[in-house]
């Protein structure tokens, strides 16, 4: 949800003109201010369903709302600036403007991820199955191939790239060819398509996978959809001939960032698909009438 909120809030401001093209460092830095702040709110949805899903601990919940993903971010930025700084190049950060990237993670993103967490796990009440879990687990009978892992993976991601490649590719040149973008409105159209498609997508899998007795869905609806980044990475990794690259830092910068892109958008077409199976689970089985 902090990711998906980011996205969103970026694009609308982007579309509006708050945010424009020619000045890069505002929009980086919009993007850090409102994933800090949304912290918060996917913190205390991520404690809700951890409770949901019989967690026991909010603080483990936090800690890898504040430290996963972040933490990520900032590993590969320092690799590829102490890089930059060996090599003498302009486009090193300086360490002032680290440390208040560290001040925003430590002292605005991490507080209000423990809150979220503390108040979503203990604060809020906990929401109810429409039915009781059976304590004793039902056999799984054999699965056909095309309903194993592998291929519900492959399917899962295809079909939302689909939607998204062309676009993707002037959004690769905006990052790495210096060229300016500026229809964000049809991108923000482009990224509600892929969201609907990520959701429909898990929604038909599940399903099928139901329909087949086998009830381990949580994971493979996240994985499925959130498949979508493997996609998009090997399409970065074929975009990346187009640059024409003779250093060994532009190899490392490049492919350090097109990971942590591919790793976030893993995590929100995941957490998309993950929501879009549990309501549809909620829905079906909330119909049934137990005597």
């Amino acid at each position: 949800q902090q990711l998906l909120s980011s996205a969103v809030a970026i694009g609308i401001f982007s579309a509006l003109g708050f945010l424009s093209p020619a000045n890069r460092g505002s929009l980086l830095l919009a993007t850090i201010c409102l994933f800090c702040l949304f912290s918060f709110g996917g913190a205390h949805r991520a404690g809700r369903l951890h409770r949901k899903f019989r967690g026991s601990s909010w603080t483990q919940c936090a800690v890898l709302m504040a430290v996963g993903f972040p933490g990520l971010c900032f590993v590969v930025f320092v690799i590829a600036n102490l890089m930059l700084h060996y090599l003498g190049s302009t486009g090193a950060v300086p360490i002032s403007t680290m440390l208040a990237v560290v001040f925003f993670w430590f002292g605005v993103s991490a507080p209000l991820a423990a809150a979220g967490s503390y108040l979503g796990f203990i604060g809020e009440p906990i929401i109810e199955f429409p039915l009781p879990a059976d304590t004793m687990p039902r056999p799984i009978p054999d699965q056909p191939w095309f309903l194993g892992f592998a291929p519900t993976i492959v399917l899962g991601g295809i079909l939302p790239f689909g939607a998204c490649f062309v676009e993707l590719f002037f959004v690769l040149s905006s990052m790495w060819m210096d060229q300016y973008y500026y229809v964000f409105g049809f991108l923000l159209l482009v990224f509600c398509i892929l969201l609907i498609t990520c959701a429909e997508v898990t929604v038909v899998l599940v399903y099928f996978q139901l329909c087949s007795e086998d009830y381990h869905w949580w994971w493979r609806s996240f994985i499925a959809s959130g498949s979508t980044a493997i996609y998009v990475f090997i399409y970065s990794a074929i975009y990346f001939s187009k640059l024409e690259a003779n250093l060994a830092v532009t190899y490392v910068i490049y492919f350090g960032y097109m990971f942590v892109f591919s790793f976030g958008l893993f995590l929100l077409c995941g957490s998309v698909g993950f929501a879009a199976a549990l309501w549809f689970i909620t829905q079906i089985y909330s119909s049934i009438k137990v005597d």
